[in-house]
């Protein structure tokens, strides 16, 4: 597999997120090897949270959570997927398949950093890769929360915002990825953050992660992802980990799945699932500081 990686200086100017990166190199399934990377904050001996992101940002996307995060006693990390971030980036779209990312970030995480008794954080493709994740190891998880996201497989019928957003990334010849971001916020990005957003893609030949992604969604019940998805439902629907929806008021794309994982995993069942108000589809941004005390009010109580 050829892959690229961003050079370093395209991160030299990251306002408000000045966590030093690290690296470990995972091998792929197919064989050869790929460099993730990710930060981490806070006591090493503390509970961990891990925040995964997803389409198309990156780690950048938690900088107001690590902080309350970190003040509440907490061992955080906070990988960039690969084709994201400073990670390696595959440079075919063909490259990127929803089992191939769960392998990626299970190498990563368990094998690289043997992480356990985890309460994830999971954002959009963040969500559906931990929960592909916490069905194929369960006794690494201790909570799970799913923040606008889910783990469809051909059963949900995607909005027609979602449709026109992954027409856009499809057809675009500048794919700006700070646009697609602006476009799902409610609060106006500093120029500052946009090129944050912007700056892991230094041409088109970078992006190959972000325009595969949204073909990954399985849209039919015969979707080549959705085999896999519903191996995980099937597991999540027996499990026991406790699970919290904390969704935004503004999210356009998700929201039906939150009610279906309320209603059928049982790690759902009893919790109060907060809306976290005025806030878009990445509520990281617009109220990453509520989100983060909705985590830590859950690890508190479960």
């Amino acid at each position: 597999m050829r892959f690229l990686r961003t050079p370093d200086e395209s991160f030299s100017d990251l306002s408000g997120f000045d966590f030093v990166p690290e690296y470990a190199t995972i091998v792929d399934a197919a064989g050869g090897s790929l460099r993730m990377a990710y930060v981490t904050a806070g006591p090493p001996a503390g509970p961990v949270v891990l925040l995964l992101h997803g389409e198309p940002t990156w780690s950048f996307l938690y900088r107001s959570m690590l902080p309350v995060l970190v003040d509440a006693g907490f061992r955080v990390i906070a990988p960039d997927l690969v084709g994201f971030g400073r990670s390696d980036k595959p440079a075919e779209q063909s490259d990127h398949t929803f089992e191939r990312h769960v392998q990626w970030l299970g190498a990563l995480l368990f094998e690289a950093l043997d992480l356990r008794e985890i309460t994830l954080l999971g954002h959009d493709w963040g969500g559906a890769f931990g929960l592909g994740l916490a069905a194929e190891d369960p006794g690494r998880f201790s909570r799970l929360v799913m923040s606008n996201t889910g783990i469809p497989y051909g059963h949900t019928e995607m909005p027609q915002q979602w449709w026109d957003y992954r027409r856009s990334i499809e057809t675009s010849p500048d794919l700006r990825i700070s646009g697609l971001i602006s476009e799902l916020v409610q609060k106006p990005l500093p120029s500052a953050a946009l090129a944050a957003y912007d700056a892991p893609f230094p041409d088109d030949s970078y992006k190959a992660g972000p325009r595969a992604m949204p073909a990954l969604v399985p849209t039919t019940p015969d979707h080549p992802t959705a085999a896999a998805a519903r191996r995980i439902w099937t597991v999540l629907s027996e499990l026991h980990i406790p699970l919290l929806c904390a969704f935004s008021d503004g999210e356009v794309f998700t929201k039906p799945m939150a009610a279906g994982m309320i209603k059928n995993f049982p790690g759902a069942a009893g919790h109060d699932h907060p809306d976290i108000p005025g806030a878009g589809h990445f509520v990281q941004e617009d109220a990453g500081p509520a989100l983060a005390r909705a985590v830590i009010e859950f690890v508190r109580k479960y």
